[in-house]
């Protein structure tokens, strides 16, 4: 009888202890703060700030949320060097407050990753075309001329405006 007794209390914490090490609850988890207050989402909170300022015509306080945005998509990239959203909107935000040669490298970033990025392509090609570089944005509009999207009608409107 003892033995069965000594086998059920063996099972019983043995069993307990298993359950144990894979919860991760109470004051060890803290990952919904991460959720709520990455920078990924500071950043893009900042993004949608600064859009709608420039709606606005509030040029300056567009450009500080830009800055501010940069701010926090950085630390995003350092968190998390292989986010192709986080290299696509460091791409946007730099383009956004005039730092071509930032923008640039971000999206070229973004493009080693993802070659076929909708997003990325139609940014590179608009940089392009600002900076006089017709022919690179031609061949980010051709990469995008089979996708039947959104970005491609935006470059090509663009490109054919001028």
């Amino acid at each position: 009888m003892k033995r069965y007794i000594f086998i059920i209390i063996f099972s019983i914490v043995i069993f307990e202890f298993s359950f144990a090490s894979d919860f991760k609850g109470g004051r060890d988890d803290h990952s919904f703060l991460k959720a709520k207050n990455s920078n990924f989402i500071k950043g893009s909170n900042a993004i949608k700030r600064a859009l709608k300022y420039e709606k606005k015509n509030i040029t300056k306080k567009a450009n500080k949320q830009f800055e501010k945005a940069i701010k926090y998509f950085v630390l995003a990239h350092k968190e998390n060097p292989n986010n192709i959203e986080t290299l696509n909107n460091l791409g946007f935000s730099y383009y956004n407050v005039g730092d071509l040669i930032m923008s640039e490298i971000y999206y070229q970033e973004g493009l080693i990753i993802d070659p076929k990025n909708n997003s990325i392509n139609q940014g590179l090609g608009t940089l392009y075309f600002k900076t006089n570089r017709k022919n690179l944005a031609m061949e980010r509009l051709d990469i995008l001329s089979s996708c039947n999207c959104q970005e491609y009608l935006d470059l090509k409107s663009i490109i054919e405006s001028n």
